[in-house]
C-alpha cells in the first residue's frame, strides 16, 4: 500500500515496496527491489525501497540467469542515478567559483593566487560503496542478502562534494533555506554552513524562510535576510534562526510561492515527511520547467532515515539522555525498592533508546518498537523486574515513545505532519509497575523521566556540530553541481548525495538480528520478554 503524506492539496505517496519473484525456490533477507527494467530518467517513475531491518520476502529476479548481477547493477544504478537540471534544460557548465584560496583578508587586490589545489574538487564519476560487509551465510547477524548464496554486488552512490563545474552563475543566484518539522539539535549549525558556502561561491541573496513550510504562503511571516553577519553565532544555541512547524500547504502554493520569489536554490532541512515534501516541490519544478535545485539535508534525532550512517543530532540526543537515565539511575539506587523508568523520544525506531542504553551502562531493560514484549506472565518485564528487585534491590527500564503502542487504547488522531498520535507508554508502564508490585505485596516506589523537549532544544555536541558543517556545504556543493531533488548524508564514513525517493520508502528500524541490538541485549542482561 502506498501511504500518503500530510501535505494537503497533493498526493505525496511514498514509494511501494516491492520485490523480485524468482523462479526457484529462494529467499531474499533484508532488501525489496524493483523488478528489472530501465527506467525513464527521472521521470514520474516508481521506485523501490531498500529496507534495512532484515526480512524474508518472495524474490522476483530469476536467479538461475547468468547475468542476474548485471541486471541487478543496472537497476540499482538507474534508480540511485540523481536528477540533475540537464534533465529539463539545455545548459552548459562554467568552472566553479569555490576555491580553497577564496578566503577573505587572504585575497589580495591585483595579487596573482597561486594555482588552486590540484586535490580540491570532487569527480562527478566518484562513487561510494553503499554496502561493504560480505555476508557468507544468511543466518549471519544482521546479514542482508540478495540471494540464498549471500552473493556480492557491489553497489555504488554518488559521492558528495564540489565539482569543478558549475550549472548556476553565483552573482544571479536567490537562494533559500527552510526548516521543517520538530526542533533538533543542530539545526542552526546547518543553516550557518549553508550561507557561508553560498558566499564562498559569490551567491549575494539568501532569504530565510520562517517556521517551515507554513512561511511559503502565511503572508503574516516576511522572509529572513541572511548573510555571513546575521548567521556567524547562531551556532552557540540550540533551536531554529527560521523557527519550525509541521505539515505544510498545497504544494502546487509552494511552488507559486518559490516561482514568485525568484528562488534558484531551496534547502530543506527535514525529515521523512519533509523530504516527501521536497520531492513533491522537485517534481513540480520539474514539470513547470522551473530551473531550480531542491536540496535537502535529513533532519531527525530519531535516526530513522535509510541508508544513512547517521542524521544529525542523534549523537548530541543520546547524550544528553544520559543526563535523564543518569538521574533515573541514582533516584532508583537511592531509594528502596527503586525502579527508575526513562522515555526517550523514537516514534517508528528505537536507535536513541538502544544507544543510550549501550552508553550509559545502567540500563536493566531495554524496550524498542521493533521488538515485540509482554508485561505480563513468566516471561513478561514485570516479573523480571520484580526478579531484579529481589537481586538488585533497584531497576532501571529504558522505554522508546513507540513501544508497546499494541497495549494502548488505538487514536485516530494525528498530528500536523500527518502522524498518528500516540499513547504515553510511559505512564502505561509506570502505572502498570506500581500496580503489579502492590499486587505481589512488595513495595516499589517508581521514578518517571521524560527529557523529551529539553533533548530536541540542546545546542549540538561537537559531533554532530562537525556532521552539521560537512552537511551543509555539501548541500550547497550538490545545488551548484546541477542535481535537485536529492539529499546529503553520511554513508560508511563518506558523504553522499541520494535520490529522495530512495530514502523515504520508509522508516529506518532497529535490526533485531543486527549486532547492534545483539550487544544492547549483552549490556542489560534481559531476557526476550515474551
Amino acid at each position: 500500500m502506498c501511504s500518503v503524506s500530510s501535505i494537503k492539496g497533493v498526493g505525496i505517496g511514498f514509494p511501494e515496496q516491492k520485490s523480485f519473484h524468482s523462479k526457484g525456490n529462494y529467499s531474499l533477507f533484508g532488501f525489496n527491489f524493483l523488478r528489472f527494467r530501465r527506467c525513464e530518467r527521472h521521470a514520474e517513475k516508481k521506485f523501490s525501497s531498500t529496507v534495512v531491518r532484515a526480512a524474508i520476502a518472495k524474490p522476483e529476479i530469476d536467479f538461475s540467469d547468468p547475468y542476474w548481477k548485471n541486471k541487478f547493477k543496472e537497476d540499482f544504478e538507474n534508480r540511485f542515478d540523481l536528477p540533475h537540471l540537464r534533465d529539463v534544460f539545455d545548459i552548459k557548465p562554467m568552472p566553479t567559483t569555490f576555491s580553497l584560496h577564496n578566503r577573505g583578508s587572504q585575497i589580495v587586490s591585483g595579487a596573482d593566487l597561486p594555482e588552486d589545489r590540484k586535490n580540491g574538487y570532487v569527480n562527478d564519476d566518484d562513487r561510494a560503496l553503499l554496502k561493504v560487509i560480505k555476508y557468507s551465510s544468511p543466518t549471519s547477524a544482521g546479514a542482508e542478502c540478495i540471494d540464498a548464496d549471500c552473493s556480492w554486488v557491489e553497489q555504488w552512490v554518488h559521492r558528495a562534494g564540489p565539482r569543478k563545474q558549475i550549472y548556476f552563475e553565483p552573482e544571479k543566484v536567490n537562494a533559500g533555506i527552510v526548516t521543517c518539522g520538530g526542533l533538533c539539535p543542530g539545526l542552526n549549525d546547518v543553516i550557518r554552513q549553508i550561507v557561508f558556502t553560498l558566499e564562498l561561491y559569490g551567491v549575494k541573496k539568501i532569504i530565510g524562510i520562517p517556521f517551515g513550510y507554513r512561511g511559503f504562503f502565511d503572508q503574516g511571516l516576511p522572509e529572513i535576510p541572511l548573510s555571513r553577519n546575521v548567521v556567524q553565532n547562531i551556532n552557540l544555541a540550540g533551536g531554529s534562526l527560521l523557527g519550525v512547524s509541521r505539515g505544510g500547504a498545497n504544494v502546487s502554493e509552494i511552488v507559486d510561492s518559490i516561482q514568485a520569489r525568484g528562488i534558484d536554490m531551496l534547502f530543506i532541512l527535514g525529515g521523512n515527511g519533509t523530504h516527501a515534501g521536497a520531492n513533491a516541490i522537485h517534481n513540480e519544478c520539474h514539470k513547470r520547467k522551473m530551473k531550480v535545485s531542491v536540496v535537502c539535508v535529513p533532519k531527525t534525532i530519531d535516526n530513522d532515515i535509510l541508508l544513512m550512517d547517521k542524521t544529525f543530532g542523534f549523537d548530541t540526543s543520546v547524550e544528553e539522555a544520559q543526563r535523564a537515565i543518569n538521574s533515573a539511575y541514582i533516584e532508583a539506587h537511592s531509594a528502596y525498592h527503586g525502579i527508575g523508568l526513562v522515555k526517550l523520544m523514537g516514534r517508528s525506531s528505537g536507535f536513541i533508546a538502544m544507544h543510550a542504553s549501550l552508553s550509559s551502562g545502567q540500563i536493566d531493560v531495554c524496550l524498542i518498537p521493533e521488538v515485540p514484549f509482554k508485561l505480563d506472565g513468566p516471561y513478561g518485564v514485570l516479573q523480571h523486574l520484580e526478579h531484579l528487585i529481589e537481586t538488585k534491590g533497584s531497576a532501571v527500564v529504558c522505554v522508546a515513545e513507540g513501544a508497546g503502542q499494541d497495549m494502548l487504547e488505538k487514536s485516530n488522531a494525528t498530528d500536523a505532519s500527518g502522524n498518528v498520535v500516540l499513547g504515553d507508554i510511559g505512564v502505561h508502564i509506570q502505572q502498570r509497575i506500581k500496580r503489579h508490585f502492590k499486587e505481589v505485596g512488595v513495595p516499589a516506589d517508581v521514578k518517571y523521566i521524560d527529557p523529551t523537549y529539553m533533548i530536541r532544544a540542546c545546542r549540538p555536541n561537537a559531533s554532530d556540530a562537525i556532521l552539521c558543517t560537512v552537511l551543509g556545504q555539501n548541500a550547497v556543493h550538490g545545488a551548484f553541481a546541477g542535481y535537485s531533488g536529492i539529499t546529503v548524508g553520511i554513508c560508511n564514513t563518506h558523504y553522499v548525495y541520494l535520490p529522495i525517493p530512495e530514502v523515504i520508502a520508509s522508516p529506518r528500524t532497529v535490526d533485531p538480528n543486527s549486532r547492534m541490538w545483539h550487544r544492547c541485549l549483552t549490556s542489560t542482561g534481559q531476557p526476550d520478554f515474551m
